[in-house]
């Protein structure tokens, strides 16, 4: 049985993710974007929502699922320094959430094959590494959530680093550098630069597809749950 899906946020992402939803026979009960953010309350008909909006917008998004007894899947990035904040509601209103900064399967493999390497990188100090990543033009934030999860999982398996930087990177700093190109949905590179040579892994998207199907997908699991959850949760399941 198909379920009853709110879209929070109903861009081109919104748009891309109406149509999977549609085509695994669900059907969307409430579309809520800038235009008519006054009718939120019309998400306490759904069995789960997806949000995908704004870094400004983001969090009254949440916090309305949640009092409203609603699952909520969110893939805005820009957000994040509020994560606790919000996941403290979450858990005050007994709601339930998931979370992740890319919903596509490939960019999920990318994330495992970069904590591989870097963990073989840590033995290798002549190497300096650094992320690029590339976006289209109406990409509010930067740097990416997926550059950022990368420099994490970097930050988790290399010893001399501990965080990300977008200027110039102290010694222990991660390097992201940001461009915004029409119309590249998103291209992610990790550099690994010594005087002798350079290794680098790198994942491309062709379209919104991967990640408006992915959502689609992780709001069917998480329909019917309660807690918080991330990708590792879905993955593993």
């Amino acid at each position: 049985m198909g379920l009853k899906i709110a879209l929070l946020g109903y861009g081109k992402m919104g748009k891309a993710i109406e149509g999977f939803a549609l085509k695994r026979g669900h059907s969307v009960v409430a579309k809520i974007d800038l235009n008519n953010a006054n009718e939120i309350d019309q998400i306490k008909n759904a069995d789960v929502a997806i949000e995908f909006s704004q870094p400004d917008a983001v969090v009254a998004n949440l916090h309305a699922c949640f009092d409203r007894n609603v699952p909520v899947v969110c893939g805005t990035t820009g957000w994040l320094g509020k994560s606790a904040e919000v996941e403290a509601y979450c858990k005050e209103k007994n709601g339930t959430f998931f979370y992740a900064s890319n919903y596509s399967l490939g960019v999920n493999v990318f994330f495992k094959v970069n904590e591989f390497l870097a963990r073989i990188m840590n033995q290798y100090p002549a190497y300096e590494v650094s992320i690029d990543e590339i976006h289209h033009t109406q990409k509010k934030d930067a740097p990416s959530g997926t550059a950022i999860s990368l420099a994490d999982g970097i930050v988790q398996q290399i010893d001399r680093k501990s965080k990300w930087t977008m200027g110039s990177p102290a010694e222990d700093e991660i390097q992201i550098n940001s461009s915004r190109i029409d119309p590249t949905p998103g291209t992610h590179t990790v550099k690994y630069a010594s005087a002798i040579d350079d290794i680098e892994i790198k994942h491309t998207a062709h379209s919104r597809d991967g990640f408006a199907l992915g959502a689609v997908m992780v709001a069917e699991w998480l329909a019917g749950k309660k807690g918080i959850y991330t990708m590792s949760d879905f993955l593993k399941s």
